[in-house]
């Protein structure tokens, strides 16, 4: 049972063609119908979540000064590019992989978290950038060590603590929440 993610860092420029996608809720899982992308028959994963944040931001100016700045910050799902070979999946995999998806839920707050701590300034937009690249790093590398430490979901004691953390730290972040 090998699992990987898939991630997909989005800014939204406004003549971008969407990509179908679910965004992150805590009362709306996923459920293997959602993984609608053709099944990689080569690969040696059970399954392939993709998830990601999307971005934009708007500058408000006055007489060429910087007077404000809003975002929209969101967690996405994208059925169209997640697969299950639904024959080797259950619950258990499933779970795995919601939590890929609640991961990026925990770094849109996190992103969110550190925007709302800028200040309005002539340089927004460069932090605003910045803070952008550094949350999908981070986001890459905590994907990256949730496979690795619960073995793809087969280490079934580390992935309930990896759940419960996960679950933790949303909690902690509770008011980013859309």
């Amino acid at each position: 049972m090998f699992l990987r993610i898939f991630l997909i860092c989005i800014s939204i420029l406004p003549l971008q063609k969407k990509e179908p996608s679910i965004n992150w809720s805590a009362s709306n899982t996923l459920s293997w119908t959602d993984f609608k992308a053709a099944v990689e028959t080569d690969s040696k994963a059970v399954a392939i979540t993709a998830s990601g944040i999307t971005f934009g931001y708007s500058i408000k100016k006055r007489n060429d000064e910087v007077v404000g700045f809003h975002t929209k910050i969101e967690a996405h799902f994208y059925p169209n590019k997640s697969w299950v070979k639904i024959e080797q999946a259950d619950n258990h995999i499933l779970a795995h992989e919601q939590f890929h998806f609640n991961i990026t839920e925990l770094f849109a707050r996190k992103f969110r978290q550190r925007v709302a701590q800028l200040q309005v300034s002539p340089n927004v937009s460069v932090a605003l950038d910045t803070i952008h690249q550094e949350i999908n790093q981070e986001l890459a590398d905590y994907q990256e060590l949730y496979d690795a430490e619960t073995d793809y979901s087969r280490n079934k004691k580390l992935q309930l603590q990896w759940q419960n953390h996960i679950e933790e730290e949303l909690a902690k972040l509770d008011k980013y929440k859309l």
